[in-house]
């Protein structure tokens, strides 16, 4: 799928990103998260006990089967949110970007009054969506921790 060598991100990695993260996003005062399964599973955890948010919920998508990118992205769930003024929505990558543009597209459709705000570990410059916060630029296909260390 790409020219460069995938690259492996180890669990240390991840923990050091994320407290830079947390850090760039702790003044924005998030009163929820929303993951977008699977990818931000891992991070918005991670996001939700740092900055003491119990509010975390989570949309799936389908746009990749194993490496292989889809036509179309398929998101699945709802959220709802009850007096809730800022979102946190948490992948952990933009690499197309049309994950995560899809979902912020159908979040500030259907909550209209609500602030919504994009974190992710890595970015790729070639991404159609740039998320407001992010700590990698990406070059390649990563192989994250969580998809590799837990294989039979």
């Amino acid at each position: 799928m790409y020219n460069v060598a995938m690259k492996y991100y180890s669990y240390e990695n991840f923990k050091n990103d994320t407290k830079i993260l947390i850090d760039k996003v702790r003044d924005s005062n998030f009163e929820a998260i929303v993951a977008v399964a699977r990818g931000g599973l891992t991070l918005s955890h991670a996001i939700s006990e740092s900055l003491e948010i119990r509010q975390v919920q989570s949309i799936r998508t389908e746009l990749y089967d194993k490496s292989k990118k889809r036509e179309n992205i398929t998101i699945f769930g709802a959220c709802e949110f009850k007096n809730i003024k800022r979102v946190l929505v948490v992948d952990d990558i933009s690499d197309s970007g049309d994950t995560l543009s899809a979902v912020m597209n159908s979040l500030n459709e259907e909550f209209k009054d609500i602030e919504f705000k994009s974190a992710t570990l890595f970015y790729k410059k070639t991404s159609i969506y740039e998320p407001d916060f992010w700590i990698n630029e990406a070059e390649g296909w990563i192989d994250f921790f969580w998809e590799r260390d837990f294989l039979k």
